[in-house]
This record gives structure tokens, sequence and C-alpha cells, in this order.
């Protein structure tokens, strides 16, 4: 497949915890030579977070949200002979957080100031939403062995897959591929990850679901 063959200027993928998002727009970067937007994970409250301390849910969501958006304003700059942009989150994803970690008060704030900022942002021009479930997710996080991961409950994990389920569903600000990634393994499977690449090199409109040859 040829470096400009995907039809898009600006692709994200999105989905839960441990769902497999950065590994997957990796892969299509080095493939298409695109840029990553990786969201930045170094929060400095979030560690505080996990541990349930309390009063640190507002500054956690508030933090992500500002660095979120100062890379998504990124975007809006494009040129048009620039490289395919790839970015592992959408700025969705800190409503998402705020609506099950916030208080009452502290997300009335948050809605404020998440209001005034998200207009001003581009939607993607494909989105790919990788669904899990609790245990798939969870022996991902294992895996991946990163520390301050390793508080998160099973719980939590769920509320938030529930939380994406239900957004998605409801989505239609883009174009939107959903991936059911929990037979999948896009970084040691090759002819999965290129089964989804035949899929995405051509334009996907409206919500379509992708499912692998073996499983149709």
């Amino acid at each position: 497949m040829p470096v400009d063959a995907l039809p898009y200027r600006y692709l994200a993928v999105d989905g839960p915890i441990g769902v497999g998002k950065t590994t997957l727009v990796e892969m299509l970067a080095q493939r298409f030579e695109g840029v990553k937007i990786l969201e930045d994970v170094d929060n400095p409250f979030l560690e505080a977070f996990y541990r349930d301390r309390p009063g640190t849910a507002f500054q956690t969501e508030l933090y992500f949200l500002l660095t979120r958006y100062k890379q998504q304003l990124d975007l809006t700059q494009e040129e048009l002979f620039d490289p395919i942009r790839l970015a592992d989150y959408t700025f969705a994803k800190s409503r998402l957080f705020a609506y099950l970690n916030l208080t009452d008060g502290d997300l009335m704030l948050f809605e404020k100031l998440y209001d005034l900022l998200e207009p001003q942002l581009s939607q993607p021009d494909l989105l790919i939403f990788l669904t899990a479930d609790i245990d798939t997710c969870m022996a991902r996080i294992h895996k991946r062995r990163r520390a301050i991961e390793q508080n998160i409950s099973a719980d939590y994990l769920g509320e938030l897959i529930e939380a994406y389920n239900h957004h998605y569903y409801h989505y239609d600000g883009s174009p939107l591929l959903v991936v059911d990634s929990r037979n999948l393994d896009f970084e040691h499977k090759p002819t999965d990850f290129e089964e989804l690449l035949h899929h995405i090199s051509r334009q996907i409109r409206g919500t379509e679901y992708f499912v692998p040859a073996r499983s149709a």
C-alpha cells in the first residue's frame, strides 16, 4: 500500500484505557509516515487521583483538558500538503472522564470551560473507536506495566467502558469505524493490521464496523 493511500488528513483513535490506542497510532504513523499526536500522560495529579486522594479529581481533569486543548489546537493549523496526523485520543475524552470523576459543582465549572474551548477544534476525518471488555483491558494494562495504572480497579474500568460505548453509540461528529479489539493483535499479528488498513483505505461514511475476514 503506498504511503499516501489513506484518504484522510486527520485520523484519531479512541477507546478506554488499555484498549491499544497508542500502539495502533504508532503503527499507522510508521506505515504512512504520519505525525503522531500522543496524549501527554505525565499529569502531575494523576497518581494521587488513582490513589483516591480527596480533591485531586478536578485538578487531574483540568490539567488534561488544557493540555489536550493545546495539542488539538495545533491541528487546526494544518496545511494542504502536511503529512497525515494521527492522534491517540479525542478532545471529547475530557468530558467523558469528567462526568465519571467530578462532583456536580466541579462538573459545572468544567463544562463552562469545555464549551468555550471545544468549538475552536477540528473534528477528525476518520475516528477509529477501539472496543474491548473489562478483562481484555485489564490484561493489557497489566502487561504494559505502567506503574501509575496498576491501581485502576475493574469497577472503574467497567464504568469507563460503558461511558465510551454510550458516547459512540450516539456519535455523529465524523465518520466512525468501530473495531472490536478483543481478538485482534495489530502489533503481533500482521494479518490483523493489514485487514484494518484495507478497510480504512477507502472512504468511510457514517458509522461502519470492522469485522476481520476470519470472523465474518
